[in-house]
């Protein structure tokens, strides 16, 4: 495998797990938007009993990479919403990116049974098992995603991450098709493409 594809497999990984936190952000940010971090931070100090405030700032703080906060705060949030799958991938995230993969893990199989077929969930879960290397386990759970949810693209990204970074690649190149298929308009789908045109000059005739 050659160096260029080597970094290739390494920023679809690293691009993956971005796009997850910030489409976590994205898709469940509340409304009102906050002016400052600084205002919020006061805010929850004055009173932690507030979901919504918790939820905006530990959003800020995953999105400011600050995962250690992230952790603290959608802690809490947890305590108020304990069933809140949302919550709980977003302290799993946090959980991983602080370098707490067993306990990242922990919580989004918490998320994938108060929700199930949340593919977001199981999704993170399986991109934090890759990251360990656990890697039968990993796909194990992202077949099972696609054969209970086949619309959902991110199970079919991270299995092409991983069918590339094993030296799969036509299957690699078959998984990210299936992104752009069912999720067209996802930034997976535009990751997809680009490693889609640079993984085909290494499956030339």
């Amino acid at each position: 495998m050659s160096r260029s594809f080597r970094r290739l497999v390494a920023v679809s990984v690293s691009l993956w797990g971005a796009l997850l936190v910030a489409g976590q952000a994205r898709a469940a940010r509340p409304a009102v938007v906050v002016d400052s971090l600084q205002i919020l931070e006061k805010a929850v100090a004055r009173d932690s009993t507030k979901f919504d405030n918790l939820w905006r700032l530990g959003v800020m703080y995953l999105d400011r990479e600050r995962p250690v906060e992230a952790t603290r705060i959608f802690t809490k949030a947890s305590r108020l919403r304990p069933k809140d799958p949302k919550v709980l991938v977003n302290l799993g995230i946090a959980l991983d990116a602080s370098n707490h993969s067993d306990l990242a893990q922990q919580t989004y199989r918490q998320a994938m049974e108060v929700s199930p077929g949340d593919s977001i969930a199981s999704c993170r879960l399986a991109s934090s098992l890759y990251a360990e290397g656990k890697h039968q386990e990993s796909v194990d759970v992202l077949r099972e995603t696609i054969r209970e949810r086949p619309g959902a693209y991110c199970a079919y990204f991270t299995l092409g991450v991983a069918f590339a970074d094993a030296g799969i690649y036509r299957d690699a190149i078959r998984m990210w098709k299936k992104v752009i298929e069912t999720g067209p308009n996802s930034p997976e789908a535009a990751s997809a493409k680009e490693s889609i045109e640079v993984l085909e000059k290494f499956v030339q005739p």
